[in-house]
């Protein structure tokens, strides 16, 4: 699958994406870019979900109206017009009350998708089960707590802290998130009488999850997730999956991790997934914008890590050999208008949109004009001058 193309969907009025290796999505909250990402996981991953919900007691009756609101959440049915709403999958339309109706032969997963509200899945610091969320509550937050879940009790039972572990992600990966993130401390399993919970360990005492900070409550069902993308060494990736979708990555982040996981993003994608990112992260853009402008150049891999204040270690530099000659896509997703391709991010492009980078530069040119202004009409000063009523 290449293509998808939505019509009167929910706030898309029209949206037609041709998915790159790297896919970014931009635009306002509530612009439809979390329910593009639905809609792809849905289309691609019909008979699991159906499955999935039938297995943990979920009734929609094989209707349309009734599956939206279990999938996308209470109150969500509206999002599809009878008669105006349309979506195709590589120009071949799609009967979705036909594909709702029956139940799809295939189970496979080809969509992982971990979505904006992942710090959901943590409850005190263990992942909860599907059932123990509320009915009106999206299928993609309680099926990805369960997949972390499954992850937690199958493939992590010895004792040895969950980070570092270093059979998951690189020691060039570990070392950029202990600084940005863990400061200093262990991601362990901890147990309070028979009940088990993550904590971080400082080596003299273990904090438990509620006095995390947000951003390593944002980052941990992140980091499980990446886990679960990235096997132990011998094994690449998981078989089955194309397709990684990550929300709001930069959510509770400082720059420096934001910057930790796009490396680890660029490796998933050199592990052969093809990655979709919602942002409202400048942060994102520039690596699309360096990506491209980097393709061609001598020693891009070296450019590419310096990105990132990378070491330069083999397995990176190999890393980013194949992550810079990537294909990257970007869609503006327009609250009043048709989604816009905006993957040359041109600065000096006369559509507003690209120029802007879909709003995330509008605040920065406003600064730099406004203050341009101000100093062009302000009466000369020394530097020291300007400070001298702060004391």
């Amino acid at each position: 699958m290449q293509k998808m193309h939505l019509q009167d969907v929910g706030q898309i009025v029209d949206a037609d994406l041709a998915f790159g290796d790297l896919t970014v999505l931009v635009g306002p909250q509530a612009s439809g870019k979390s329910i593009a990402l639905q809609w792809l996981k849905l289309l691609l991953d019909t008979g699991l979900i159906q499955e999935q919900l039938d297995t943990y007691g979920v009734d929609y009756g094989n209707q349309l109206p009734q599956f939206l609101e279990v999938y996308f959440g209470e109150g969500m049915s509206a999002i599809w017009r009878d008669g105006g709403s349309q979506v195709s999958l590589d120009a071949q339309v799609v009967d979705m009350p036909r594909l709702i109706g029956r139940k799809q032969r295939d189970k496979t997963e080809s969509v992982f998708m971990i979505p904006a509200q992942r710090v959901l899945a943590l409850h005190n610091g263990w992942p909860r089960p599907f059932q123990s969320f509320g009915a009106g509550d999206p299928y993609c937050v309680r099926a990805y707590s369960e997949q972390l879940r499954v992850l937690m009790d199958r493939e992590f039972t010895n004792p040895e802290p969950l980070f570092p572990k270093s059979n998951r992600l690189k020691s060039d990966y570990r070392t950029m998130l202990q600084q940005s993130v863990f400061a200093g401390f262990k991601l362990t399993v901890d147990r309070v009488q028979s009940q088990k919970r993550l904590v971080l360990d400082s080596g003299s005492g273990s904090l438990p999850f509620m006095v995390w900070s947000a951003g390593q409550r944002e980052f941990v069902p992140l980091l499980l997730g990446l886990y679960w993308l990235m096997p132990p060494a011998r094994v690449g990736r998981r078989n089955a999956i194309e397709w990684v979708v990550i929300e709001e990555l930069e959510m509770g982040l400082h720059p420096r991790a934001i910057a930790a996981v796009l490396l680890i993003v660029l490796e998933l994608m050199t592990r052969g997934y093809r990655v979709c990112l919602s942002t409202h992260s400048p942060q994102v853009l520039e690596l699309v914008w360096a990506m491209g402008s980097l393709k061609g150049t001598k020693r891009n891999e070296i450019a590419l890590l310096d990105l990132f204040g990378a070491p330069h270690s083999a397995p990176l530099k190999d890393m980013a050999r194949l992550a810079v000659e990537k294909v990257p896509r970007v869609y503006y997703f327009d609250p009043s208008g048709p989604v816009r391709e905006i993957t040359s991010l041109d600065a000096a492009s006369d559509v507003a949109q690209e120029a802007s980078w879909g709003g995330l530069l509008e605040f920065t040119s406003r600064v730099n004009d406004t203050v341009a202004k101000a100093a062009a009409n302000a009466p000369e000063f020394t530097s020291g001058e300007l400070f001298k009523n702060e004391s």
